[in-house]
């Protein structure tokens, strides 16, 4: 609709907000017209209208099979809408048009803002299916003739209440015609059947809808006067009521089709179940985070009894290997602590390579550079978890083989994430400049613990590859290559 208002019209932006906003709202009186809308506004030289928008109804058979949006129509092809424009009112005059076999009542809605007309609304009802309207299908036109006389006279939409089309109640989901004091005029079925969920044993009709709602919701003090005026529809408002056996959304429309409250629309949805699943999966995300931080809990008591029977330990052999336990179920627990933070079961992974590298820095303080460039993003926690485990012992076997005690270097991580969606893969450089590989090394073969891990994770776990190849100039080169999975 930019595009076109733009390129055809003559509307400032403030107009074209003004647009949006009652598109925003017109799916309510699509629905209850039964009809078809289109929107018309007049071009910039004055000769043609060009449609903007178009809307079906929920309710009822379509006019037009065909997308309207984009059409230019030349002024005098279609009088209803020339008289709509140049006289601002609403036009039901002539007789029904016949599309494609099917009679079809066309009217003509002004749409005002600011004393000016900005363009027309033409409603087209499809009159193959005419019959004897029921109570319901009355009250629908009846409101719908409302709210047309209020968009005609510049009083509908309600100005900075844009609503969420998706979000917000629709007239089929429960209706509710109120008079001028707030007393139930009509309430469809499924209205009825939400206010009996809630708690109600009586009917609306003839009932003070703000009252009622207001003694079925729980006491809340002060609050109850301000339900009581929402539910009574005397400002437009939106709102959720919770009773004893249910949880509606309500939202109030006053109609004021001559300038006065002559009543109100409520239109409400039966939103129990839906928020019932809401506090479920809240109630489960909760438990997921408290188990992931009960087992870094538990991951870190078994690093501190490592790290104390460590320091107990007169063998060096046997010392160094528990270290390297202590460093191996830490990576594991910072992959748990990090996802004891999150909504779902995934994580930023390097914020998570960033502290592994920062931990197996410590077993050769000041003396190697340890650092990390590149981004890996966000993985799956069944990837973070072995990726983590993995980065701990190249970083690890590096820092002690790459260099001689005492001896200073660097290590750095490189991170490059690249590939067609759902294809993607993620590969991790380590490269040291240490004193480079033993001849006649084989990665592949290689009886190392860690390097068994390696292998292990990367091919097994993760389905990726790995490779230990001498460093350009000097030191080592490990890379990892692994598939991952594109994340929004």
């Amino acid at each position: 609709m930019n595009d076109l208002v733009r390129q055809h019209t003559a509307l400032s932006e403030s107009d074209l907000e003004w647009l949006h906003l009652l598109v925003s709202e017109w799916q309510l009186l699509s629905d209850l017209s039964f009809a078809d809308l289109v929107l018309w506004v007049p071009t910039l030289d004055g000769t043609r209208y060009v449609s903007v928008a178009q809307m079906r109804p929920n309710t009822g058979p379509t006019s037009y099979q065909d997308d309207m949006v984009g059409h230019l129509v030349p002024r005098g092809r279609r009088p209803l809408l020339d008289a709509a424009l140049d006289e601002g009112r609403i036009v039901r005059e002539g007789d029904p048009e016949w599309r494609e076999e099917v009679p079809v009542r066309v009217e003509s809605i002004p749409v005002r803002r600011e004393g000016r007309v900005l363009g027309v609304i033409a409603r087209n009802t499809n009159l193959l299916t005419v019959r004897t309207p029921s109570r319901l299908e009355l009250t629908y036109l009846q409101s719908a003739s409302d709210l047309a006389q209020m968009i005609a006279a510049g009083a509908f939409p309600f100005p900075g209440q844009q609503v969420d089309m998706d979000a917000s109640p629709r007239a089929g989901d429960g209706l509710i015609r109120l008079d001028a004091d707030g007393i139930v005029q009509y309430a469809s079925p499924n209205a009825l059947s939400a206010y009996h969920r809630l708690g109600l044993a009586a009917d609306l009709v003839g009932q003070h809808l703000g009252q009622i709602t207001a003694e079925l919701a729980p006491s809340r003090g002060p609050v109850d006067e301000a339900l009581v005026k929402l539910a009574s529809g005397y400002a437009p408002r939106e709102t959720e009521v919770e009773g004893s056996g249910g949880v509606i959304q309500l939202r109030a429309i006053p109609l004021k089709p001559k300038g006065t409250r002559i009543g109100s629309l409520i239109l409400l949805r039966d939103v129990t179940e839906l928020r019932r699943r809401e506090r479920e999966l809240i109630t489960k995300d909760a438990t997921i985070r408290e188990i992931h931080h009960r087992v870094k809990n538990n991951l870190q008591t078994v690093a501190a009894l490592l790290r104390l029977q460590a320091r107990r330990m007169d063998s060096v052999r046997g010392r160094e290997a528990l270290n390297e336990a202590v460093r191996r179920v830490g990576s594991i627990a910072i992959v748990h602590e990090t996802l004891s933070q999150n909504l779902d079961e995934r994580v930023e992974f390097d914020e998570i390579a960033d502290r592994v590298v920062a931990m197996v820095a410590e077993i050769s303080p000041g003396k190697v550079v340890c650092r990390r460039t590149g981004r890996c993003g966000i993985l799956d926690a069944e990837v973070a978890t072995p990726l983590s485990m993995v980065l701990t012992e190249i970083l690890q076997n590096a820092l002690e083989h790459a260099f001689a005690p005492g001896e200073h270097g660097t290590v750095e991580v490189a991170a490059m994430r690249g590939g067609p969606r759902g294809q993607e893969r993620l590969l991790i450089t380590v490269q040291d400049d240490g004193r480079g590989l033993p001849e006649g090394f084989d990665p592949q073969r290689a009886g190392n613990l860690g390097l068994q891990i390696v292998r292990t994770l990367v091919e097994g776990e993760l389905g990726g590859t790995f490779d230990m190849v001498p460093g350009v100039e000097r030191g080592t080169r490990v890379v990892l290559d692994i598939p991952v999975q594109s994340q929004k």
